[in-house]
């Protein structure tokens, strides 16, 4: 019993000294002053400081009074000196609480390096995030006691807190356009020289990322079609595509397969054997084992992460797209598919389009937040099919917000699928209807029901079908 009292108390001694509540917080009440008289006495400083310094960025409560009236008067275009600072104060009725205009003469007069204030502002900043790094982990501590918040909601707020203190804004700087214009010369030669125009994420098939330039930052991309017609499909092939060739990080959430499934999937259409056989064990000829061999090669070195949590709300996976964002440098996210998706704040006897307009928005604000793009699968009504025609954007379901929210929006159509007597066998239609930063159109690829994967497919002058892509060649362009 006594060992375990003097544990107790070993710890107990330990918490205290490491308390942050019986320390001072991180603050520099030096450099508020130099920063504060370097605004006083050079009338252009507010302009390198006043879109990054905000007034909590101030330890001092009359350092933030003064900072107060300074923006005040930078909001007004009006100049900023110890005159008109000690007007506003006196306006305000808070010279006094600033210690009297002699105060403000004090701060200009100590003033060491006007020109400087940049640098101050930056250390000034530097000590405000080390503080709301303290009031998240503050706010942390609070949310583990809040038992009767359901754990994914705490979960999010708690990174949340710690993700708003990694972004938060430091001093920006303006390029001068002779430095822009040369990294611009050497983008376009580098893009003469590999003969491509893309500046997004590359999807892997060269008619489509000439159509969209990749998949662009912070994008909500939708991909619909009804059931089997290959959405999960062409999504595996962007992932496998995009992570073998382009090192691209990609994280998959699939709430309707296992993580088996799809690797399976990819490992078929990267070896370029038949889907069904693999998953039977019928592999048999010594070519097919081979080509496994190098798509498991190839795939192993992929950066692809999966997540097949098949009840998963948004705010999970935020949560784990902001740790693969850091840890994994994230570069694509794919969720298989929207309609599955618990929502997180409707309730279950909302409508659907209710909760759609929810699971929509959320998405489109992942993207924004983690500077990704989404590429998020979605069911089509069954009015396409009463149709038999191409698909529409009205034919998106449950809400009108998906074509709201979205930044682009592809169809798969397969006239094979929808006509017994069509002449297009096994050709797929990406229709591209909405195309938020650039034209829509429509690309044609060639599907491959046995190795569930799509193939480009080159045309010549005349539009007939030439050779296809051959599935993991590594020449092929896809």
């Amino acid at each position: 019993m006594g060992s375990i009292n003097k544990d107790f108390l070993r710890v107990n001694i330990t918490f205290t000294m490491v308390n942050p509540a019986s320390r001072v917080p991180p603050q520099d009440i030096e450099m508020e002053r130099a920063l504060l008289g370097a605004l006083m006495i050079n009338p252009n400083a507010i302009f390198e400081v006043a879109d990054t310094i905000g007034i909590d960025s101030f330890y001092s409560g009359k350092h933030r009074t003064i900072y107060d009236a300074m923006l005040s008067l930078y909001a007004k275009s009006e100049p900023i000196d110890i005159i008109t600072v000690s007007s506003k104060l006196k306006e305000r009725k808070q010279i006094a609480d600033i210690g009297g205009a002699g105060y403000l003469s004090e701060l200009a007069g100590e003033a060491a390096s006007p020109g400087s204030a940049s640098h101050y502002a930056k250390m000034v900043q530097t000590k405000f995030v080390l503080r709301a790094l303290l009031d998240a982990a503050a706010k942390i501590g609070e949310l583990g006691f809040q038992e009767d918040k359901d754990i994914e909601v705490i979960l999010d707020e708690a990174q949340a807190a710690v993700f708003s203190v990694s972004n938060s804004p430091m001093l920006r700087t303006f390029t001068a356009i002779k430095d822009e214009l040369a990294e611009a010369w050497e983008r376009l030669e580098r893009l003469q020289k590999h003969g491509s125009g893309i500046r997004g994420i590359p999807t892997g098939f060269p008619q489509l990322d000439n159509l969209l330039s990749g998949l662009q930052k912070s994008d909500l991309i939708l991909l619909a079609a009804r059931p089997s017609i290959g959405k999960t499909a062409l999504a595996l092939d962007i992932a496998r595509q995009t992570a073998i060739k382009h090192g691209t990080s990609v994280g998959i959430f699939s709430l309707e397969m296992s993580s088996q499934q799809l690797v399976d999937r990819m490992l078929a259409a990267q070896a370029g054997v038949d889907a069904w056989r693999l998953r039977t064990g019928k592999i048999s000829k010594d070519d097919e084992y081979d080509r496994l061999q190098a798509g498991i090669a190839s795939l192993s070195e992929a950066p692809i992460y999966i997540d097949d949590k098949p009840s998963s709300t948004v705010l999970s996976m935020r949560s784990v797209a902001r740790r693969l964002k850091m840890e994994k440098n994230l570069g694509l996210i794919i969720v298989d598919y929207l309609q599955l998706i618990t929502p997180t704040y409707t309730r279950g006897s909302d409508s659907m389009v209710q909760q759609v307009t929810e699971i929509s928005r959320a998405l489109k604000t992942m993207a924004r937040e983690l500077d990704v793009p989404v590429l998020a699968l979605s069911q089509l009504s069954r009015e396409i099919e009463k149709r038999r025609g191409r698909p529409r954007l009205s034919d998106l379901r449950d809400s009108g917000s998906l074509e709201q929210d979205a930044d682009v929006v592809m169809f798969i159509h397969r006239d094979d699928k929808m006509n017994e007597n069509s002449d297009r066998p096994g050709i797929a239609e990406i229709l591209i209807e909405k195309h938020r930063n650039g034209p829509v159109g429509k690309i044609d690829l060639r599907f491959d029901e046995k190795k569930t994967t799509f193939l480009s497919i080159d045309k010549n002058d005349f539009g007939d079908f030439t050779t296809e892509a051959k599935v993991g060649d590594e020449d092929a362009p896809f």
